[in-house]
């Protein structure tokens, strides 16, 4: 169900905004619309992600009516540089897991268009396979300049699909550098796709995609090097982490050849991901991530909501206030910030 007639829209931050654009003075029927996505309507759902995009006023309505019908979707994280073949990647799974009869839902975040702030590659434009496929849903994101890979929504999108009814969601991420690694606090699951060629090897050791791989994917293993990526993957496994923990979780390294035409490879991906699966509800590390990745979205709410009122007139004046006593010296920096923090 490609929400093909819905351009990604410009993303604003979090926070008690003034309604944006035309989506924000219409009135909206938030029960209405949950009842629409649960029976597998797309215009449901993607008007309830646009809400979420849009940061709407009914924003904490929709929250709470999705909540009891959250928790049940499988969340997979696709990573890597840009040019591996994440798309391609994604698309093959979404062929396999349509394959078992699972409902799946894609998040692709893309960079942003300087101009209208949307989404700018369109992956629906390159998973054109699933358009007809009303067991498929896929919403390109904009990241607008969000860092870590994501857009500030994703959480909440994430949400809006699980409600829906997906069965499983894949998140692909932007081409990702050394700090942007926000995918492994999201997903149940991490997969990390390299390619031969990309000096790939050493840019996973500088970005400490080691610590969040679940699974590692060497993709366009037909090309030369693809053995060498495998094998320099190996050893820096070899000088340990965390996931030499006793009971740990030690990511297999796989080898794809992910295109139109063919999925080599993506078998063993899907068994890797039944076995990580397995390994998350045996060894309670599913849990213990779920409940991480709540605590962070309750925390990002609550700093935004921190922020909302700073911006206040009132809230501005007082720090305007108390900046002025520091650098009169009149106070320090961590005495000003309990003392704004006590006013808000």
């Amino acid at each position: 169900m490609t929400e093909a007639d819905l351009a990604s829209t410009a993303v604003q931050p979090p926070g008690p905004a003034a309604p944006s654009g035309r989506r924000g003075r219409r009135a909206v029927d938030v029960p209405a619309l949950v009842e629409g996505a649960r029976s597998g309507d797309p215009r449901s759902v993607a008007r309830l992600i646009s809400l979420v995009e849009d940061a709407s006023p009914v924003l904490r309505e929709v929250a709470a009516a999705l909540a009891p019908h959250t928790g049940n979707a499988r969340v997979i994280g696709l990573t890597g540089a840009p040019g591996v073949g994440k798309s391609t990647t994604t698309t093959a799974l979404v062929r396999a897991f349509r394959a078992r009869d699972r409902r799946v839902g894609v998040l692709a975040v893309d960079p942003s268009s300087p101009f209208s702030g949307g989404a700018l590659l369109g992956d629906r434009v390159r998973m054109q396979d699933h358009a007809g496929d009303r067991g498929v849903y896929i919403r390109s994101m904009a990241s607008r300049g969000h860092l870590g890979g994501l857009a500030w929504a994703t959480p909440q999108a994430l949400r809006v699909l699980d409600a829906a009814g997906c069965d499983v969601v894949l998140i692909e991420t932007v081409g990702v550098g050394q700090s942007e690694l926000e995918i492994a606090s999201l997903a149940d699951t991490t997969l990390v796709l390299l390619a031969p060629g990309m000096g790939d090897g050493i840019q996973a050791a500088k970005a400490g995609i080691l610590e969040i791989a679940d699974v590692f994917v060497v993709n366009k293993a037909d090309r030369d090097g693809a053995g060498q990526t495998a094998r320099d993957l190996r050893a820096m496994q070899s000088l340990g982490g965390r996931h030499d923990l006793p009971g740990g979780w030690r990511p297999p390294i796989c080898r794809t050849v992910a295109s139109r035409d063919t999925d080599n490879g993506v078998d063993e991906v899907l068994a890797q991901l039944d076995r990580h699966a397995e390994w998350l509800e045996t060894s309670g590390e599913g849990r213990r991530r779920r409940t991480e990745r709540a605590a962070r979205e309750i925390e990002a709410i609550a700093l935004a909501g921190l922020r909302a009122r700073m911006g206040d007139v009132g809230g501005s004046a007082a720090l305007d206030a108390l900046a002025a006593r520091v650098v009169a010296g009149e106070t320090d920096p961590f005495a000003a910030a309990d003392r704004l923090l006590a006013q808000l």
